[in-house]
């Protein structure tokens, strides 16, 4: 081990074990022969997480209060394929994760186990910011390939970047540049989608507006 250095870490996280580099290992995480696979899910971990109201990240028990790390994307419509964490197991993710925190960073792809599947469509690119999205519900949406969750209305919405609070030029691009992403799905879906789109884009710009940003 390393013995990386994490100034925040919340208590729940540093209970957990670390990997090689001394990042501690989500609770979702599969282990293979001793080493944790941060891209897979372990089987039936979703489905444990919505029944036992489990934090994703630490795998404790959460309160009324849920925080989903999302991308811009996934604020436009409201879907997370990832249940819910506690609010400092997911600033400390938003801050820490070298995939959330990291613009440049690159999914790795290589040598991935058959186990491993996303629900829904998987938007395959690093959104370069994320969103703490703070509710008090969520909803179970099932699709043909497993199960989505529909979050509810936000309670407060904070944008990170590199591992701080985001400009609001930053979380702009990042919506300018996957935006035509879900264009293309709605057009590909008919007319009320696109209509069901533009509506979710209003109610974002609105969200911006009292976002935490810097």
């Amino acid at each position: 081990m390393t013995g990386r250095l994490f100034v925040d870490m919340p208590d729940r996280i540093a209970r957990l074990p670390v990997d090689a580099r001394g990042f501690p290992v989500p609770e979702f995480a599969m282990w293979y022969n001793g080493v944790p696979d941060f891209r897979v899910i372990k089987p039936g971990y979703v489905r444990r997480c919505i029944v036992k109201n489990n934090c994703w990240i630490c795998g404790e028990v959460l309160g009324a209060h849920k925080a989903f790390v999302i991308g811009p994307m996934c604020c436009i419509n409201r879907i997370s394929a990832e249940p819910p964490s506690h609010r400092d197991c997911a600033l400390f993710a938003a801050k820490n994760c070298p995939f959330l925190s990291m613009p440049l960073a690159r999914r790795n792809d290589r040598d991935l186990p058959v186990e491993r599947s996303a629900p829904g469509t998987m938007i395959l690119r690093n959104p370069g910011v994320c969103a703490v999205w703070m509710t008090k519900r969520y909803d179970v949406m099932r699709v043909d390939n497993g199960i989505l969750l529909r979050i509810g209305d936000p309670e407060k919405v904070e944008f990170y970047a590199q591992g701080r609070i985001a400009t609001r030029a930053e979380v702009e691009h990042s919506v300018s540049t996957g935006l035509p992403i879900l264009e293309k799905e709605a057009r590909r879906d008919g007319a009320e989608a696109c209509r069901e789109l533009s509506k979710a884009q209003r109610q974002f710009e609105t969200l911006l507006n009292s976002a935490v940003m810097s």
